[in-house]
């Protein structure tokens, strides 16, 4: 998905120059080919494990699990959050900070260059919650929705093709979905595609999160004040997303970010609670898994009751 973007982007940018219409209708039409290629490939995959099924359905069942797993984010996701945390553990070592900052820059899109611990360490809990969402229950949810599909007509696109058509939207909206020069109107399409495919997914985090976890009040009070601070920031998701998160693992998020050197203040979020530690990004990381279980029990269930 990266290359075929990338190789679109360059001629969309050397056939527009600096014409904002052509820009806005080249990122139409490089999110138009990307989902539609990611798509079509997840539903011939489909088509392929449909008919083995029928001679070995136990193989052609376990390869198409393998595969549908690719869509999720979680094991990548665990050992790149581990991956600095190991690193800034180690106070022992000359240069823990500057290996931290390194490898934070690969998970996360604000400058680190000057990032102190507690600042890396707010920049994990942020990611891990908000990636949560973007890169677990959002392509979860669309397989859940593909299975449906099934239910009813296996000619149309399944789990594997929705799970596919949601990454490419959040493929393209992490490469192109930035407010600054050409990609201001060339990744518009892209970044309003990812916000629509995660808008429910995030809402169901919302109300699912806290049935896994341990709070001070009770969970309509939970969901409340996370949709309080939540709904401020200017993502439609991802404040939602960090929100519901910071207060189920009682941590401070929010604050002053930068990009590319520009300045940006985000709303706090459960700002009464303690900044983030090792601790609490450990912790929004086991709740991340049991959210998945709770999901994946909660799919199985809906489905089975479907086929009654």
């Amino acid at each position: 998905m990266g290359a075929v973007i990338n190789f679109l982007k360059d001629l969309a940018e050397r056939i527009a120059k600096e014409n904002k219409n052509k820009l806005y209708f080249g990122g139409a039409l490089i999110t138009l080919i990307v989902v539609s290629l990611s798509g079509i490939s997840g539903w011939i995959i489909e088509r392929i494990f449909l008919f083995f099924e029928i001679n070995n359905p136990i193989l052609s069942t376990f390869l198409f699990a393998f595969i549908l797993s690719s869509s999720l984010a979680s094991g990548s996701l665990n050992k790149s959050i581990h991956d600095v945390i190991n690193v800034i553990s180690n106070e022992n070592h000359q240069n823990h900070i500057n290996d931290s900052r390194e490898k934070l820059s690969f998970i996360v899109g604000r400058d680190v260059e000057k990032l102190d611990k507690n600042e890396i360490l707010r920049a994990l809990a942020e990611t891990a919650s908000e990636n949560s969402v973007d890169g677990i229950f959002a392509p979860l949810f669309w397989m859940f929705l593909g299975g449906i599909f099934w239910q009813f007509n296996q000619l149309i696109p399944g789990p594997l093709a929705m799970a596919w058509i949601f990454k490419a939207s959040s493929t393209i909206d992490s490469m192109l979905g930035y407010k600054e020069g050409k990609l201001k109107w060339l990744g518009f399409t892209g970044a309003k595609l990812d916000d629509f495919m995660t808008w429910i997914p995030s809402r169901i985090v919302l109300i699912t999160l806290p049935l896994c976890c341990r709070q001070k009040q009770s969970i309509p009070n939970t969901i409340q004040q996370a949709w309080k601070d939540g709904i401020t920031d200017s993502s439609p998701n991802s404040g939602i997303s960090e929100a519901i998160f910071a207060y189920c693992a009682q941590v401070r998020m929010g604050g002053i970010n930068y990009y590319k050197g520009k300045k940006r203040k985000k709303p706090l979020i459960a700002k009464y609670y303690p900044i983030a530690s090792i601790t609490s990004i450990k912790r929004i990381l086991n709740l991340s898994l049991r959210l998945q279980f709770a999901w994946l029990i909660g799919i199985l269930f809906i489905i089975k009751f479907i086929n009654l």
